[in-house]
């Protein structure tokens, strides 16, 4: 069980499902109403387009599956472990994050397919960047597993085990981060079109920097 829950990873879990629900509602509003932050409807639709559209279609979807997938590899790159730990160098992979988000806005606002694909990869380092946290599995890009532990801690519950509030916590966190970002992006898109990207862009380059004044804090602490 998750006995204590630093104020930095709520808050980091949060923002960063945010960044992914606004990066999701605005791919799709505004680009072949296509999935981004999560693969299960792309690779459905690949599955479908190999039998019913043009093979350019089909090549185009995997293409975003293996964008999303090179993202989650610069992370693996990058760091020693999926576990989330104050030590880890997130700032870097964070400001990457920002650039790829933002010089998507370029190709995406000339109808071009690679600003799918470099918001794709931007989304798979993003959820790689932390994949567990004391025994919790975290995912900040979709909602799928997340509700899936939170029906499986609930029935626990009713077979009178403990119940992980904490754990729970962190849960809601990442589920109300991801709708209040679709709902964020929805508005943004309506006016700014694919230039609501550097709102997401922009959290991610604050994250970075606040990241980097944190541990350098803490550092000095020890």
């Amino acid at each position: 069980m998750i006995s204590k829950l630093p104020r930095w990873v709520e808050y980091g879990s949060f923002l960063l499902a945010l960044v992914a629900g606004l990066v999701n509602s605005i791919g799709l509003l505004g680009f072949k109403h296509q999935s981004i932050s999560h693969l299960s409807g792309t690779a459905t639709l690949l599955g479908t387009n190999l039998v019913t559209s043009p093979v350019t279609d089909a090549f185009h979807l995997a293409l975003i599956l293996l964008s999303f997938l090179a993202g989650a590899a610069i992370s693996g790159a990058f760091l020693q472990s999926g576990a989330l730990k104050l030590g880890h160098n997130y700032s870097s992979l964070l400001l990457l994050e920002a650039i790829l988000l933002a010089s998507s806005v370029y190709f995406l606002s000339n109808d071009s397919v690679n600003g799918h694909y470099l918001a794709s990869a931007a989304c798979g380092l993003q959820n790689a960047l932390a994949t567990t946290y004391s025994g919790a599995v975290i995912r900040t890009t979709h909602v799928t597993g997340i509700f899936t532990d939170l029906g499986l801690m609930l029935g626990a519950k009713l077979r009178g085990e403990p119940f992980d509030k904490r754990k729970a916590l962190l849960f809601l966190l990442i589920i109300s981060g991801f709708i209040c970002g679709g709902t964020l992006g929805a508005y943004a898109f309506h006016f700014y079109n694919f230039n609501a990207l550097f709102i997401p862009a922009t959290i991610c380059l604050v994250l970075a920097v606040s990241y980097s004044v944190f541990k350098a804090i803490n550092s000095k602490k020890v």
